[in-house]
C-alpha cells in the first residue's frame, strides 16, 4: 500500500491519502485526518504519522471496502454484548446510545472507516456544551469499545477514540455529611418510619443504595452473628433490576454483627411478622428486608424521595441518601479508625476513594480549628 501527504482547502492538518484497490482492482484513495497542524514546520512530522498509518493499516489486514454502517454497527455490538453484560449496564449504555450517540450520528450518515479522531472530537465539543465531562467520558468509554471490537474484526485499522484528547475528570465536591449529633438525631426521627432499618442499616455498615435495598434474611446469620452483602436492587432508567451481584467484588463482604443490629433485625422481622398475619391474603411474602408493610420490595427511588421528605419534615440540613456512607464515614474517622480501615468497612476497591473522602473531612476538621482558634484571638484582642 502506498500513500502521500496533502492538505485540503479549509481544513487546519495535513491528511493522509492511501491507495486503496478493491477486488475490481480500481484504486481509490482514502482520506486520513493524521491530526497534525498545516501551519508550522511540520510536514516532516505529518510523513512519520503516515508511515504509521501506513504500517497500521498493512499490519492489521484491514479490508477497506467494507462500508459498514457506524451507527448499525454499534447498534448490533450493543445486542451482540448484552447477553454478558449486567443489566444496569446494558441499560445505560442503550441510553447513552439512544439519547445523545444515535441523534448526532445517524444525520452523518457515517461508515465505520469514516469515523475518525476529528469526528470524534467533534462529538465530544458538542455534547460539552449541555453534559457534564464525566457523562461524555462514559460515552466515549462506550464508543470505545464498540471500535475496539471492529478493530478486532480488521474492519478498521485503528480506533480514533484512543486519538483524541479526553475531557477531564471532574471531581464531585457536592458531598455532605451528618456528625455525630445530626446522627443521632436522626436515628431518633426515622423511628417508625418505614425507612427506619434502612437507615440504622446504612449508617452502620456505610453501605450503598442498592446493597441495603438487596439484603435479604438468607444473608443473616444470627447463630454465626454475621451479614452478607452479595445482592443489589439498582434503578436504571425506568426499570429497577434485582441483581445476585454486587458492584464489584471488593463490594461482596460478610460484616460481624453487634448486638444492637441484631436487636434491630429481629424487632423488624417482627413487624414484618405482624404485617403479614394483618393482611394474609394481600401480603408480598419474599425474603427481603427492607419492604414496604404490603411486602413489597422498597424501590430505590421511593428511598431516595422520601428521605428528602423525612429530613424536611423534622427540619434536619438536606442531604442525599447517599451522603448517609459519608456520613459513616466521618462517624469513623470520629471514633478513630484510620484511613486503611474505612477502606476496609466502606469496601471501597481503589484506596484514592478512600483518600479523596478523607481529604473532605480534614478539611472539615481543619474549618473547626480554624473557627475555635478565631474565636479565642478574637477574644485575647478585645480584652
Amino acid at each position: 500500500m502506498t500513500g502521500s501527504i496533502l492538505t485540503k482547502n479549509g481544513r487546519k492538518n495535513y491528511y493522509a491519502v492511501l491507495n486503496v484497490y478493491g477486488e475490481d482492482s480500481k484504486r481509490r484513495r482514502k482520506w486520513i485526518d493524521t491530526g497534525v497542524p498545516v501551519a508550522g514546520n511540520n510536514k516532516r512530522l505529518a510523513n512519520k504519522r503516515l508511515q504509521e498509518i501506513l504500517s497500521e493499516y498493512s499490519n492489521g489486514y484491514v479490508d477497506l471496502t467494507k462500508d459498514a454502517s457506524f451507527i448499525n454497527f454499534m447498534e448490533q455490538w450493543l445486542e451482540v454484548h448484552k447477553l454478558s453484560i449486567a443489566p444496569t449496564t446494558y441499560d445505560g449504555y442503550r441510553i447513552a446510545l439512544n439519547t445523545h450517540i444515535v441523534p448526532y450520528f445517524d444525520k452523518k450518515k457515517l461508515r465505520l472507516s469514516d469515523v475518525t479522531p476529528a469526528i470524534i472530537q467533534g462529538y465530544v465539543n458538542f455534547k460539552l456544551k449541555t453534559l457534564s465531562p464525566n457523562t461524555v467520558r462514559k460515552h466515549l468509554a462506550n464508543i470505545s469499545k464498540c471500535l475496539n471490537s471492529a478493530v478486532k474484526q480488521n474492519i478498521i485499522a485503528i480506533n480514533p477514540v484512543k486519538r483524541i484528547e479526553l475531557p477531564k475528570k471532574i471531581k464531585y465536591n457536592g458531598a455532605r455529611h451528618y456528625n455525630e449529633k445530626q446522627i443521632e438525631q436522626l436515628l431518633d426521627c426515622c423511628k417508625g418510619d418505614p425507612l427506619e432499618i434502612v437507615i440504622i442499616l446504612t449508617l452502620f455498615y456505610g453501605l450503598r443504595r442498592s446493597e441495603v435495598l438487596g439484603l435479604k434474611w438468607g444473608a443473616v446469620n444470627f447463630e454465626d452473628k454475621t451479614l452478607a452483602i452479595k445482592h443489589t436492587v439498582v434503578k436504571m432508567g425506568n426499570n429497577t433490576h434485582i441483581q445476585d451481584r454486587t458492584k464489584n467484588e471488593s463490594s461482596y463482604a460478610v460484616f460481624p454483627m453487634s448486638k444492637k443490629i441484631i436487636a434491630e433485625l429481629n424487632a423488624w422481622r417482627e413487624r414484618q411478622l405482624l404485617w403479614k398475619s394483618l393482611q394474609p391474603n394481600d401480603y408480598h411474602d419474599s425474603d427481603y428486608i427492607c419492604t414496604r408493610e404490603d411486602g413489597q420490595l422498597l424501590s430505590p427511588d421511593y428511598v431516595s424521595q422520601h428521605f428528602v421528605v423525612l429530613l424536611r419534615h423534622n427540619n434536619m440540613p438536606p442531604i442525599r441518601f447517599h451522603d448517609l456512607r459519608h456520613s459513616s464515614a466521618s462517624f469513623l474517622k470520629f471514633l478513630g479508625f484510620d484511613l486503611k480501615d474505612i477502606q476496609t468497612w466502606l469496601r471501597h476497591k481503589d484506596i484514592q476513594t478512600t483518600m479523596n473522602l478523607y481529604t473532605h473531612l480534614d478539611m472539615e476538621a481543619k474549618e473547626n480549628i480554624a473557627d475555635k482558634l478565631d474565636a479565642k484571638l478574637q477574644a485575647l484582642t478585645s480584652v
